[in-house]
C-alpha cells in the first residue's frame, strides 16, 4: 500500500482547482433525506383533509422509475422529479387544477429547506475554510443542495449541478464544465467525492487526479487501480500537501 500511495503521489502534479461532491462527501444523504421526506409528508397531511397512502419505500422508487421513463429530463433534475411524486399522491385528492399546482409547489419548497438541513462532517467546514486560501475550489453534484442555502458559497468559486448540466456524473458533463468555467486542465484538476463510479470513476476516465472519501471503510472493487483515499476529513490536507513537497 505504501509503495502505491508513494508513486501516485510521485505523478500527480501540483493541484490548482479542487471539486467536490456534496451528498455523502460533505454530510451523510440518507438521514437528511429521511427526516425532510417525513417531515414533508406531515405537512402536507396538515394541508388536505384526505388520509393520504404513500406506500412502501419500494412502491415510491417504481413512482419515480415510471415518471422517469415518461419523461427523461427526471433523470437528472430531481426537483422537477420530486413535484411529480408529490403530484402523483395529490392528484386523486385536489380537483381543483390551480389548487393541486399551488400545494405542489408549496410542498416542494417545504422539503427543499428540509433537505438543506445537514450535519456536516466533522472538520468539513475547517478543511474547506483553509483550502480556499490556496485552491481554486468548485462543487458537482448529481443532487439539489445549493451551497449559498448551506452557508458555504463563500468558499466556492462555482457550483454546479445535474440540471446545470442535463446529466449525471459519471459522464464527463459536470467535469468539462468545471475545466471551462475555471480555464484549469484535467491534470491540475483534483476531484473528491465518495461515489467509486460517479465521482472517481468519472474523474479518472478524463485524466482528472481523484481522491476517495471512503467512510464507510469499503473495498476498491471498480478496477484494479484503486485511487488515494481517505475516511476521516482531518486527513484530508495532510494527504494533499504530500503532493507539494
Amino acid at each position: 500500500m505504501k509503495s502505491r500511495i508513494q508513486e501516485q503521489e510521485r505523478l500527480m502534479p501540483r493541484i490548482k482547482l479542487i471539486t467536490f461532491d456534496l451528498d455523502d462527501t460533505f454530510w451523510d444523504i440518507k438521514s437528511v433525506i429521511m427526516n425532510a421526506e417525513k417531515n414533508s409528508r406531515k405537512w402536507i397531511g396538515s394541508r388536505i383533509n384526505h388520509a393520504i397512502d404513500w406506500g412502501t419505500f419500494e412502491d415510491f422508487m417504481s413512482i419515480r422509475r415510471e415518471l422517469i421513463k415518461h419523461d427523461p429530463r427526471l433523470r437528472y433534475d430531481l426537483g422537477l422529479l420530486r413535484k411529480q411524486t408529490i403530484h402523483h399522491h395529490l392528484k386523486n385528492h385536489i380537483t381543483n387544477k390551480n389548487e393541486l399546482t399551488q400545494l405542489v409547489e408549496e410542498a416542494y419548497k417545504f422539503f427543499l429547506r428540509e433537505r438543506h438541513k445537514v450535519t456536516f462532517f466533522d472538520e468539513v467546514l475547517e478543511t474547506l475554510e483553509a483550502l480556499s486560501k490556496n485552491y481554486a475550489l468548485g462543487v458537482l453534484t448529481n443532487g439539489n443542495a445549493d451551497i449559498h442555502k448551506l452557508g458555504i458559497g463563500h468558499l466556492f468559486d462555482f457550483s454546479l449541478s445535474s440540471v446545470d448540466v442535463q446529466n449525471n456524473k459519471p459522464d464527463p458533463a459536470h467535469f468539462k464544465a468545471a475545466k471551462q468555467i475555471s480555464g484549469i486542465d484535467f491534470s491540475e484538476t483534483l476531484h473528491v467525492g465518495d461515489d467509486p463510479v460517479c465521482d472517481i470513476q468519472g474523474a479518472k476516465n478524463l485524466g482528472i487526479n481523484a481522491m476517495w472519501f471512503n467512510s464507510k471503510g469499503l473495498a476498491w472493487e471498480v478496477d484494479e487501480s484503486p485511487p488515494l483515499e481517505f475516511n476521516h476529513w482531518s486527513q484530508f490536507t495532510n494527504l494533499l500537501s504530500l503532493h507539494h513537497e
